[in-house]
């Protein structure tokens, strides 16, 4: 115990002097965390709260455009500006850049026209069929001319088309108006009354979306519960710039060799970094996850809501750093040198990050990447912290994220251990 009591506290001096190190693995995941926070939070927002903004020219003077103007407000997701009716595209363009626009509208100027023809013609074909009329024959006008949506080509490709379907709403609730008021007349021979319009056509069922829960409440998810997780891990896995230079060094200054000269084992000295870096995995997320919950509400970014079960929370957190701390030690010993240890370190983190769903969700890539996901340590960390985080889990509800995790790590120390052996350095 006392060797490796020993060899811990000559870890941690190494580890201290190590500033750069110290930066990597502490300074870079809180800039990191809250950047990434933000810029995802604000993406979050643009469709609730920071509305996109939209410039609508409308060459239609008759009561339809104006309507479907209207219906595009009450959207809720536009602030919407108007044009003069006769710019031309390379106008429109250069007013959608001096305005900020992201999209623009452009409402042809037969839009009343066609709209109120079209309704008839379905009024008629309505009528026939209740045999309130004889078949008037009268030709079909055709659609109305689609509207010409300008976008910015920066925007999503999802944002994109969900203003499409906003847009779709709005036209249908525009043609079905009249519509229904064409038809009313037609049966009636007199306006149909706005109460009644209003009843007839807001008569929808609504949606209640809720978020799904393992077990128990579960507050809605936010930036913060998805960022904080993720970059948590990242910041554990990038220890390898620390923890794996610390092998090479020792491997090439001749620490193990000597080793074998002193009555003590390698497995003190491997035991020794595992402890202390396992440690400092630990101190990393108590510190990120602290920003989440304490910092983040005072820079107006959501807090993040912790975990109920806190040993679950503990069991995945030392597991994920563990897993850190194998990975790193692997590479470690198979590196001869600083540069191929920081080199290969930095890019497979980046890697294993990507197809792990740190920076793209699992969900979105095609079936090969979903099955390469599963070779990835930080798919199966970020699944059990989501278990926790997202769905309001317990541990019993993770385990079968740990236990791949767990198979990894196992295979890790094997390989770390054949590599040693196969250099002769224990």
């Amino acid at each position: 115990m006392f060797k490796l009591w020993a060899a811990v506290l000559k870890d941690l001096r190494v580890l201290l002097r190590d500033g750069v190190g110290l930066a990597l693995m502490f300074v870079m995941p809180i800039v990191l965390v809250v950047v990434i926070t933000d810029i995802q939070n604000s993406t979050f927002q643009l469709i609730n709260k920071n509305k996109l903004p939209v410039l609508i020219c409308n060459r239609d003077t008759g009561t339809s455009s104006k309507q479907l103007v209207e219906a595009i407000k009450k959207v809720g997701m536009f602030s919407v500006s108007g044009l003069p009716k006769n710019q031309d595209e390379k106008a429109i363009a250069d007013s959608m850049k001096k305005n900020d626009a992201l999209m623009s509208i452009i409402i042809p100027a037969d839009f009343t026209q066609k709209v109120m023809a079209k309704s008839r013609t379905t009024a008629g074909k309505a009528l026939t069929s209740f045999g309130l009329q004889a078949d008037p024959a009268q030709k079909d006008p055709g659609d109305p001319e689609p509207l010409k949506l300008y976008y910015n080509p920066v925007l999503q490709e999802s944002i994109r088309l969900s203003v499409k379907g906003a847009l779709q709403s709005a036209l249908q609730l525009v043609e079905s108006r009249q519509t229904l008021r064409t038809l009313y007349f037609s049966i009636n021979e007199k306006p149909l009354p706005a109460k009644l319009e209003g009843e007839m056509l807001n008569s929808k069922a609504g949606i209640n979306d809720v978020p799904i829960s393992i077990s128990g409440s579960l507050k809605p998810p936010n930036a913060a519960q998805h960022n904080v997780p993720a970059w948590t891990i990242f910041a554990m896995f990038f220890i390898i710039m620390s923890l794996g230079g610390s092998v090479v060094r020792e491997k090439v200054s001749g620490s193990f060799i000597r080793l074998k000269t002193l009555p003590t084992s390698y497995l003190v000295g491997m035991a020794s970094k595992q402890i202390v870096y396992i440690v400092v995995t630990l101190v990393q997320a108590a510190v990120i996850f602290s920003l989440g919950i304490w910092l983040f509400p005072l820079i107006n970014l959501p807090a993040l809501n912790l975990t109920h079960d806190i040993l679950g929370l503990f069991v995945v957190t030392i597991l994920t750093g563990w897993c850190a701390v194998s990975y790193a030690i692997c590479v470690g010993v198979f590196s001869e040198t600083h540069q191929q240890n920081n080199g290969f370190g930095a890019i497979s983190i980046v890697i294993l990050a990507a197809i792990g769903g740190l920076m793209v969700p699992t969900f979105s890539m095609d079936t090969s990447l979903k099955a390469i996901a599963n070779f990835s340590p930080m798919h199966w960390c970020l699944e059990a912290y989501y278990g926790l985080f997202l769905e309001n889990g317990r541990l019993v509800n993770v385990i079968g994220y740990l236990v791949p995790l767990v198979a990894i790590i196992v295979v890790l120390q094997l390989v770390a251990f054949w590599g040693l052996k196969r250099k002769n350095l224990i």
